[in-house]
């Protein structure tokens, strides 16, 4: 374990899966006095030693909201720049996938993205497919509701054509068309910048993720903020709808 606030922890208590919500990036340009995009340039750059130090501590995924399905709604300009950062970001990811075994992938309605940025997305995802040290996700055009109606309409089809009947659909049939079903659920979801709402990210995966919210910035997030709350999530109680004695007990048994 790198750092002194985890030195003690069992890396089985780690979580498995952090995902985070990567926001603050305009206030931090305009408190910063930084040109048009600034912030969000500065926000491309301090995801790289997030996704190095989850690595080194054991993290097997990091699913981080680059580009919600709402932000198609942020003026024309904007997102042009968003888009151009994403393939940055990728060029710029590939070399570090391959140094640390990395698999990249990417979660969203990639319809409305351009066709060349689709095309570098696919060939980042077999490229990277076969590392397994972690598994770094990126949400472009992504929405929890997006992915849920999605499943439901994969479901549907499946019915229609006679895969399935009705009456076995449960939540494990529908979760197995959800994004991300080959991989653990939420263990941990992160918000930087000061807002308490999780902004409809992976809303189905996250169903009994612990919730930590921060007033920095994500360009001034660091891997020592995340060590602080990954040693708290590591102390509290995750119940699942059970009591603390039979967490206990189940303790006991193991």
């Amino acid at each position: 374990m790198s750092t002194s606030v985890l030195a003690s922890v069992d890396v089985s208590a780690l979580p498995k899966h952090i995902a985070i919500i990567m926001d603050g990036n305009n206030r931090y340009a305009k408190a910063h006095g930084l040109a048009t995009g600034g912030g969000h340039l500065a926000g491309k750059d301090a995801l790289d030693p997030i996704v190095e130090h989850c690595a080194r501590i054991g993290v097997r995924v990091l699913t981080v909201f680059a580009f919600s399905s709402e932000n198609w709604q942020r003026p024309p300009n904007e997102v042009a720049l968003l888009m151009q950062l994403l393939e940055q970001a990728i060029y710029d990811q590939l070399p570090r996938m391959f140094r640390h075994e990395i698999a990249l992938r990417f979660i969203g309605d990639r319809s409305q993205l351009a066709p060349h940025l689709q095309t570098l997305m696919a060939d980042a995802e077999a490229k990277t497919a076969h590392f397994d040290k972690m598994t770094l996700v990126i949400a472009v055009s992504y929405g929890g509701q997006w992915d849920i109606t999605n499943a439901s309409r994969q479901l549907a089809k499946a019915v229609a054509y006679g895969q399935l009947t009705a009456d076995v659909i449960d939540e494990h049939q529908l979760a197995k068309y959800l994004s991300l079903a080959d991989l653990p659920a939420v263990d941990m979801l992160v918000r930087t910048g000061g807002d308490y709402r999780i902004s409809n990210f992976l809303l189905w995966q996250s169903a009994y993720a612990e919730l930590f919210f921060t007033e920095t910035l994500w360009p001034d997030f660091s891997s020592d903020e995340l060590d602080t709350m990954i040693a708290t999530f590591v102390n509290r109680e995750r119940r699942f709808g059970k009591t603390s004695e039979q967490i206990a007990q189940t303790s006991e048994e193991d």
